[in-house]
């Protein structure tokens, strides 16, 4: 769980249990199959047919009224993976045309991906003009529309964001110009970022990295550090701008969704129904990733997995029930989740409206239905991104030897590639609406989309309106803001305001006093602008709210607090959450509260400080998914309690043993059981990303979650990547541990003495509640003696201080053979918590002397010793220790 502040009632949150289902169809058994297992030898089956757009059409199974489109199919547009709008309806769509073109993903980073563009030139929703906006990318991961030249793209590998633009107005770009320089990024291209979102507050959000960025008329943009948000592919926000997020890796369909991220990624109890992540596919082949484990007898997907591209629907051209709820693709399913929308006291809350048919919104029969994204069209309508392929999963997981290999070849999956369809969601009592012009009107023309009923509008318009920085249109916002007819286009027009810089606090104080709770928490998170620009006349109107009727805009007030960083914020939290009737109060409150850990500046040195930090927000982006926030394992909702994703990595041997253990796991990945256990998740490879990012990671896994071992350095990951070059499959958790240094077993036969007070038969009993203290205070002199049964090879000796103060601030280690003559020092450093890990060449000794040599107003303390013998691999260890020297 995370860390809250000391003086906080505790109370542990449980994880919350859910599913979903949709449409009225026949349904595979509605229970799981833990043990479900294909023929050992994957006999090979015949392919499923490829089939085109008009017989995949015949495969889909909606909800009564509802009916699929055909908008665009190959050979317009291959291997899509998104699609946007720009202010005149004009289509963009990213396509990856070298994903996993084999089962190896061979050729992947080859630029022959693009962006291309679709225009309905008759204005009637049938695109019947295309061009390549821009070609021979790298992976092309996020496009966002600007003007009507402009449009942001960013590619795999990299965070830079750049304009392409189309001087000629043929359809091509033909000039890149920077936005924002990010740096590179290295890794599994699934964890990579996607966005970039334009929200309704004027920033510009991306998943998978903690930060946004905010256009600025005069200059590079504006930079701001958020939460990490946990979020992969796809990102949507709702009519009050509250941003959606989703993960496939933590098998997170919708989370993270209580509040806007800036005040923390927050998840609370009953925010799912129960039995929500189980998924109702119409058809599967047991291809999942997570193995027999996620499989039912008809070898259907029975959670989610590969959740991605959601949407919140904010259209008008579709039943009415169906706006504000979230649409949300599984394409290993082959299937898209409804998620109905409820707020109960404050906590926004999630069903599926098909769970008792079990089935789902939108499902087919066809295997290669790969939906990988939604978006609300400029029409009204509902469009979903078809990928139309075998393989989904990344190369990361598709790897000889895997699961999901064996299934791939069984049915010959890779065969089926270079397709791609998007798709139109309609309904039989609604016509698609008409194609905008945004581009070609005034300003005062957009003010009025403001007021439109399709929430694509009234987000462009704004975006429109904020880039063109024309003022002239304040008295109409003003006006609208005060007495708009509707009040989602009252809503934007004061973040329009906001955009423009043109709020005045007069304004925000009527806003505060408004009908409509969520105005009076929209003007709140207005107001922050006004704080940070200096104006802080209206805290104590913000404050009063505090007391305000309703839960969201109490929670509103608690957040806002936490951004600006009122002083005695935490106190004021306190009193509201303790005083409050209301469960969001209370428990989103609780979430608000939450602070990262701080690394001791004290202990670490200033790079050490900042290479735990970067570590901490890789593993915040990334590695939770599996391992979970708190290091102790993703729980997975329909196993039994203690089953998670991934293992626990705090207190685990791999994490705290030697360290060239945990970077050979980074570098090559890991695969088979964990302790004879099996998991879910595998550990691909990240040995792609560079050396101070593993070291990153390595160094705050071994510092987070309660584990206190030495950080390691960028020189320590390099070396060992160099020993260990030539490997190129993963290791399998025996295997590598065999290779490691090991304990020496026979520590019962061992003779401690110590110079100083202390009791040294307690020192490898092995209970880190009994503790050998050395003296009071450290001081230097203070030794400790191991006299071994014979004179043994002996390559580390770890110290486990049973607390993270009491460890050694400096020492020296020497050997020996009698116990008389000493060899000179093997090694001397310092320690940094509560584990000390003593590392030197490998030497022969019967006696090994640690002395204390520095001081300190805190006793050194001994819970455990191990000393180890060298590596079976001698190469790892002495790349890793060479490079410390």
């Amino acid at each position: 769980m995370k860390t809250r502040y000391a003086f906080l009632i505790l109370f542990t949150f449980l994880a919350l249990r859910a599913s979903f289902a949709a449409d009225s169809t026949p349904t595979p058994s509605a229970t799981p199959s833990p043990s479900f297992s294909p023929n050992s030898q994957f006999p090979p089956q015949p392919t499923p047919p490829w089939l085109s757009p008009a017989d995949e059409l015949k495969t889909f199974q909606v909800p009564d009224g509802y009916r699929m489109e055909l908008v665009l199919s190959e050979p317009d547009i291959r291997e899509p993976v998104l699609c946007v709008f720009d202010g005149n309806g004009r289509m963009y769509v990213s396509e990856m045309r070298s994903y996993m073109q084999d089962s190896d993903g061979t050729g992947e980073q080859k630029p022959t991906s693009l962006v291309s563009r679709h225009e309905s030139t008759k204005g009637d929703g049938v695109f019947d003009r295309h061009t390549v906006f821009a070609g021979n990318l790298v992976l092309p991961r996020m496009v966002l529309p600007m003007e009507k030249d402009a449009v942001i793209i960013s590619l795999t590998n990299t965070n830079d964001l750049s304009i392409y633009r189309d001087s000629k107005g043929d359809g091509v770009s033909d000039k890149i110009e920077p936005f924002y320089k990010g740096g590179p990024r290295e890794g599994n291209m699934e964890h990579q970022p996607c966005g970039p979102f334009w929200c309704m507050d004027n920033w510009l959000y991306v998943t998978a990295n903690p930060y946004r960025l905010r256009w600025r008329p005069d200059g590079p943009p504006l930079k701001e550090t958020t939460p990490a948000n946990g979020g992969q592919w796809g990102i949507t926000q709702d009519d009050y701008g509250k941003i959606w997020w989703s993960n496939a890796g933590a098998e997170k369909a919708l989370y993270h969704f209580q509040t806007p991220v800036i005040y923390g990624a927050i998840d609370v109890p009953d925010q799912l129904e129960t039995g929500f992540m189980e998924v109702w596919p119409a058809t599967g082949l047991a291809d999942f990733q997570g193995g027999p484990m996620r499989v039912r007898p008809d070898k259907t997907l029975n959670h989610f997995t590969g959740c991605c591209g959601q949407e919140v629907f904010r259209g008008d051209r579709l039943p009415a029930d169906l706006r504000g709820d979230v649409l949300l693709p599984e394409p290993v399913g082959r299937m898209v989740r409804r998620a109905k929308v409820t707020v109960q006291d404050g906590v926004t809350c999630l069903s599926n409206p098909y769970q008792p048919q079990h089935s789902e919104f939108i499902r087919s029969t066809d295997p290669y239905f790969r939906p990988v994204w939604t978006t609300t069209g400029p029409d009204g309508c509902l469009y979903i991104v078809d990928m139309y392929r075998g393989i989904i999963q990344e190369g990361g997981w598709t790897g000889k030897g895997s699961y999901l290999r064996k299934v791939i070849d069984q049915y010959g999956l890779q065969k089926v590639i270079g397709s791609g369809r998007i798709w139109r969601l309609v309904h039989k009592d609604f016509q698609p609406g008409p194609q905008p012009h945004m581009f070609d009107e005034t300003s005062a023309q957009l003010v009025t989309h403001l007021e439109h009923p399709n929430g694509w509008w009234r987000d462009q318009a704004q975006k429109l309106l904020v880039l063109r920085q024309d003022k002239s249109v304040v008295p109409a916002l003003e006006k609208m803001t005060r007495s708009g007819t509707n009040p989602l286009g009252r809503i934007q027009a004061l973040w329009t305001l906001e955009g423009l810089d043109a709020v005045e606090p007069a304004l925000l104080r009527e806003m505060f006093k408004a009908n409509d709770p969520h105005m009076r928490a929209t003007a709140i998170r207005v107001s922050e602008s006004l704080f940070k620009n200096g104006d802080q006349s209206l805290k104590p109107d913000v404050r009063a709210l505090v007391n305000d009727p309703d839960p969201g805009v109490v929670i509103q007030v608690l957040g806002t607090a936490k951004v600006l960083k009122w002083p005695g914020w935490e106190l004021l939290a306190l009193s509201t959450i303790g005083t409050s009737s209301s469960k969001g109060v209370k428990e989103i409150g609780h979430e608000i509260l939450y602070t990262p850990e701080n690394f001791d500046r004290g202990v670490f040195t200033a790079s050490e400080v900042t290479r735990l930090q970067k570590g901490r927000d890789i593993y915040q982006q990334l590695c939770f998914a599996c391992h979970g926030m708190d290091g102790h394992g993703m729980p997975m909702e329909d196993q039994p309690p203690g089953t998670t994703l991934a293992p626990p990595l705090a207190g685990s041997a791999t994490v705290l043993g030697p360290r060239e253990g945990m970077i050979s796991v980074l570098l090559h990945g890991t695969i088979g059981p964990v302790n004879g256990k099996n998991y879910v998740a595998v550990m691909p490879p990240v040995g792609t990303n560079n050396d101070e990012w593993v070291a990153s990671v390595v160094s705050y896994v071994r510092n987070g979650f309660g584990n206190g071992a030495p950080p390691v350095t960028p020189e320590q990951v390099a070396g060992i990547r160099a020993a260990s070059a030539s490997r190129v499959q993963p290791w399998s958790h025996e295997e590598l541990k065999s290779m490691l240094p090991q304990p020496l077993a026979n520590d019962q036969e061992w003779k401690i003495s110590v110079v100083n007070s202390g009791t040294a038969s307690l020192v490898i009993s092995g209970k880190l509640t009994t503790t050998c203290t050395i003296g009071t205070a450290q001081s230097p002199g203070e030794t400790l003696q191991i006299e071994l049964p014979a004179e043994t090879l002996v390559s580390a000796v770890f110290l486990d201080a049973g607390n993270p103060d009491n460890f050694p601030r400096s020492y020296k280690l020497e050997l020996s053979g009698d116990g008389v003559t000493w060899e000179k020092p093997v090694a001397e450093g310092t320690g940094t918590g509560r584990l000390t890990q003593i590392t030197f060449a490998p030497g022969s000794a019967k006696f090994l002397r640690i002395t204390q040599t520095g001081s300190k107003r805190r006793p050194w303390s001994i819970s455990k010793i191990q000393v180890f013998t060298p590596a079976q691999t001698p190469a790892l260890s002495a790349a890793a220790e060479g490079a410390s020297k």
